[in-house]
């Protein structure tokens, strides 16, 4: 078995220190890939918000439409009123 000297032992820990030193770089782009696309997420997620807050705008005035128009049909099927 070959001896285990300090210049071999400095040499592994150097290329482990490099082999390391990447790692971390690629976890740092993987982290701000992450932080781009909860970005992104919280910008969809207001997109819909705002979206349904218009449909349900939408939707009331729909109501009111279908009851101004129901109230309108009602009027023009009953008589008009005549005094006796």
């Amino acid at each position: 078995m070959a001896e285990a000297t300090n210049d071999l032992i400095l040499e592994i820990l150097k290329s482990l220190q490099g082999d390391v030193r990447l790692l971390k770089d690629g976890q740092s782009e993987i982290k701000q890939e992450l932080i781009s696309i909860r970005g992104h997420i919280i910008s969809m997620q207001s997109d819909i918000s705002n979206i349904y807050g218009i449909l349900a705008r939408h939707d009331d005035r729909l109501d009111r439409i279908e009851r101004r128009l129901e109230l309108r049909e009602l009027a023009e099927t009953q008589r008009p009123y005549e005094p006796k």
